[in-house]
């Protein structure tokens, strides 16, 4: 019988090597980025075996398997630490790239949307309020988030308005309780609230390619990739995009 436990937060230190398949007795392992839940928890339960999911921040994810975290894979929203990982010996084989995504702009439901957007207009949206991304040094909403910002030369005038999170689903809840009435997101957070609206789709050529890759440590890790690129349909549904 197939079990599925969702765990949240960040595991115990404890390191599992690359050892073969079914010499691990306990349930596989699994890091991923916030933005994944919803569609990665459905594929880890088609899984055939037990399973562990620890979401998070993919910089908070990577550090802690570079700490020797328990994981059998890791998914990452964000090539560089991806690269980081493997480049520090960390992961046995290279990132594997996945999936895609795309930014938006939210605003809790009912709330204004934008026929334009510059400085001036994010800024006046905001009133007293602040404008909430994850972390713009690692979280990688925030690292594309800033990025984008930049691009529209809106970073200096919106730096010391932002209400910076831990990982993207974070800044989500915000805008999603009114406490905070704009939030940069992936266009999947977006379709997995009801209680926020897209206020403005954000061009992709303003900010890097959003990439999530898998990184497999132990080779019921690879296994589980090989499964979760079977079913990329399901993130598409979810508000993913594919990769050609």
């Amino acid at each position: 019988m197939k079990t599925y436990i969702r765990i949240k937060g960040l595991a115990v230190l404890l390191a599992l090597a690359w050892a073969p398949t079914g010499l691990w007795a306990g349930p596989l392992s699994i890091f991923a980025a916030a933005s994944l839940q919803g569609p990665l928890d459905t594929v880890a339960a088609d899984y055939d075996g037990a399973s562990t999911i620890s979401y998070g921040g993919s910089g908070t994810m990577a550090r802690q398997v570079s700490l020797g975290a328990p994981a059998d894979v890791v998914i990452l929203a964000n090539e560089t630490w991806a690269n980081w990982l493997f480049d520090q010996g960390h992961a046995p084989t290279q990132p594997r790239p996945l999936l895609s995504n795309e930014l938006v702009l939210v605003t809790p439901l009912g709330g204004p949307t934008f026929d334009s957007m510059d400085a001036t207009t994010l800024r006046d949206a905001l009133g007293s309020g602040r404008l909430a991304m994850g972390q713009h040094m690692s979280v990688p909403a925030g690292i594309y988030a800033s990025a984008w910002l930049k691009t529209i030369n809106a970073w200096d005038t919106l730096r010391p308005h932002l209400a910076e999170t831990e990982n993207v689903r974070a800044a989500l809840a915000l805008v999603a309780r009114g406490e905070a009435p704009v939030g940069i997101v992936y266009a999947s957070d977006a379709q997995a609230s009801a209680k926020v609206a897209v206020a403005w789709a954000i061009p992709a050529h303003q900010h890097p390619q959003i990439l999530y890759h898998g990184l497999a440590l132990t080779q019921e890790g690879d296994a589980f990739l090989d499964h979760l690129i079977t079913r990329i349909a399901l993130f598409e549904a979810a508000g993913f995009t594919a990769l050609p």
